[in-house]
């Protein structure tokens, strides 16, 4: 049997290139007493007290968001910034809850860490710093939500799987993107069949950033209630001491991979059933950021120097099944938002960016027309929006998704259930930030993907949501 052009592609690749080009990243051996997370269940925490660490842009509209939810308790809050306290501490106070114990400092995250009376750290600061805190907040036996991405390096996320593995704590990324309504949706349809074998699927982050990567503070030191739910009144307009335009100046790749792969990779059953092998990027050459600065800055301006991020990045990656995933990101081109979120199929396929489409056989070469879809997308939804969509429409946070990703991680928590997302998700979503920039310094050649399970990836058939019937 002739064998597939792509294969014969990589084996001559991989025969030129050693392997893999540019320092590739073997599994790892699991040290000695480890054991994988794999369905992890821990004991029930009827009320689970929270510390939270950055109260910035994400950090505020978590704190606003977890007043909706039952048997919490805000217990510390953490930040650089005092006014970033005394905003949260304002919402608190909205919502007659106790004051919680304030933490500031270089080191006032460590120490909100090694209290007693907390279950769970919720760590929404710059991405240098999420791996730091993650892990020794689990060294401190505490369960951690940490933004997106949840590290930045390959070596960052072997520390966050074994320090998961070791002191069995969970370590959820706070993918928010998969609990969007439409991307709810179609993973069900997906796996309800009705869109047959998932063989190509896509995902994004296209969303115009430059105004927010050149402003760095609060727009005045007022609180106005309502910031978590839709960014109404005054709030942070840019990103804390310019981190995400700095990272810029120094990497190249797809910095932000997880929105637009997270989702997908749910429905192709990563890590349960299927794992990512390899993957090639391509980056173009950067042009957005410095036209934006000189334009607002003027061209001899600092702001204007070179940055090394190429306006748009294109990740191909292949999965040991022999399925396909296209991940784009661009943050410096003046385009309509997008995380494209497409599923493709040998019966039907979905997309969502610029409108919602879904085709199916028979007649699959025409989209749906709007009636039909919508009365599909009302057939298969997802039991998590008819269980909180209502209320989650109402609380906010991109549309509800935030909502709904926090209603879960708590609703587990509290029933000792696995958690949606587990920590092998975490590293196999974030490790696309350096192979990606490893394959473009590289001239685009194929990387490995570290299998961050060792093998557990083969214990599981599917992805299943704990607690959903």
């Amino acid at each position: 049997m002739k064998k597939p052009i792509t294969t014969i592609i990589f084996v001559l690749l991989s025969i030129l290139l050693g392997g893999c080009s540019a320092g590739c990243d073997h599994t790892q051996e699991r040290p000695a007493g480890q054991s994988d997370v794999i369905a992890l269940a821990c004991d029930p925490i009827p009320v689970v007290r929270v510390g939270f660490i950055g109260l910035g842009m994400r950090g505020i509209g978590a704190v606003e968001r977890f007043m909706y939810l039952d048997s919490v308790e805000v217990v510390a809050l953490c930040d650089l910034e005092e006014a970033n306290l005394a905003r949260s501490q304002a919402v608190l106070r909205e919502k007659s809850r106790p004051k919680a114990a304030e933490y500031t400092g270089p080191d006032g995250w460590k120490q909100l860490c090694e209290r007693r009376d907390i279950d769970l750290v919720y760590i929404s600061t710059d991405w240098l710093s999420h791996t730091p805190m993650a892990v020794y907040a689990m060294e401190q036996g505490k369960h951690v939500a940490v933004e997106v991405p949840a590290a930045v390096t390959v070596e960052e996320c072997w520390k966050l799987v074994d320090t998961a593995e070791k002191t069995r704590r969970h370590c959820m990324m706070l993918e928010n993107c998969c609990y969007d309504f439409f991307e709810l949706a179609t993973l069900n349809m997906a796996q309800q069949g009705l869109f047959g074998e998932i063989v190509h699927a896509e995902g994004a982050y296209i969303h115009d950033l430059r105004e927010l990567s050149f402003n760095s503070r609060w727009e005045d030191g007022s609180y106005v209630p309502g910031v978590g739910k839709a960014g109404r009144g005054k709030g942070p307009s840019g990103y804390w001491n310019y981190w995400r335009r700095e990272y810029s100046r120094e990497h190249t790749g797809n910095p932000y991979p997880t929105h637009g792969l997270g989702p997908v990779c749910q429905a192709l059953n990563i890590h349960r059933g299927d794992r990512m092998t390899w993957l090639v990027s391509l980056s173009s050459g950067q042009f957005g950021m410095t036209r934006y600065a000189a334009e607002r800055f003027g061209e001899e301006a600092p702001e204007a120097a070179d940055y090394r991020l190429g306006d748009m990045n294109t990740t191909l990656i292949r999965t040991a099944k022999g399925k396909s995933i296209l991940i784009q990101h661009d943050v410096t081109s003046p385009r309509p938002y997008s995380r494209i979120h497409l599923l493709s199929g040998t019966k039907g396929f979905a997309r969502k960016y610029p409108v919602k489409q879904i085709a199916l056989e028979p007649d699959a070469h025409s989209a749906l027309d709007e009636a039909r879809m919508d009365s599909l997308l009302a057939r298969y939804e997802h039991p998590f929006s008819r269980e909180i969509g209502e209320l989650a429409r109402r609380v906010g946070g991109h549309g509800g998704m935030d909502f709904i990703m926090d209603y879960r991680l708590v609703y587990c928590l509290r029933r000792g259930l696995p958690l949606d997302m587990d920590v092998y998700d975490a590293a196999e979503w974030s490790c696309i930030v350096e192979l990606s920039e490893r394959s473009v310094l590289a001239g685009s050649r194929p990387v490995e993907i570290p299998d961050f399970t060792r093998g557990a990836w083969k214990k599981l058939s599917r992805l299943e949501f704990a607690g959903v019937r």
